[in-house]
């Protein structure tokens, strides 16, 4: 349990101004669509978000995309939603990765580098966990298998749901 908390936050990484901190909340910002409608950020609140920021040139974003499907499939994520979030600069490369993976879970473009710059995404894959309200929660840098008993246990305990882990 000590190790995910250690893995959860990132340890002397520099920060852009206008990054919000585990604690703070999120600006509203516009999302736009790349599998589904554009939204607004703050459609999301209400119930707790998982947002995964990820690029088509990444390999361990591509590597990760799959247990991020197998988790909003998972009988205990109707507690939560999931949403990705692309950084790629063109979004032809993003929708062509997206219709390889069949994906479900809906995705968006960050054209304007605003959501990279505001969730601190220094490196990729980012994983935020944000509260019903806005709050940042937790950021995991790095692929995990997000359906795997581990990730289910730091959902359970950062959410304070249950996702049936025993």
């Amino acid at each position: 349990m000590l190790l995910c908390r250690f893995c959860a936050v990132p340890v002397a990484v520099a920060q852009a101004p206008e990054e919000v901190q585990v604690g703070g909340v999120l600006d509203d910002a516009a999302l736009q669509g790349l599998n589904g409608p554009s939204r607004k950020l703050s459609e999301f609140r209400g119930k707790p978000l998982i947002i995964n920021l990820w690029a088509s040139w990444c390999g361990p974003c591509r590597a990760e995309m799959a247990s991020l499907e197998r988790l909003a499939w998972h009988d205990g994520a109707g507690q939560f939603a999931i949403i990705g979030i692309s950084t790629d600069d063109y979004p032809e490369q993003a929708k062509a990765l997206l219709g390889k993976s069949n994906a479900t879970i809906s995705q968006f473009l960050d054209s304007k580098t605003r959501l990279e710059r505001m969730l601190g995404a220094s490196r990729l894959p980012l994983t935020v966990f944000v509260d019903a309200e806005g709050r940042v929660l937790a950021k995991i840098y790095g692929a995990r298998r997000w359906d795997d008993a581990d990730a289910l246990r730091l959902i359970d305990q950062t959410f304070r749901i249950q996702m049936g882990v025993p």
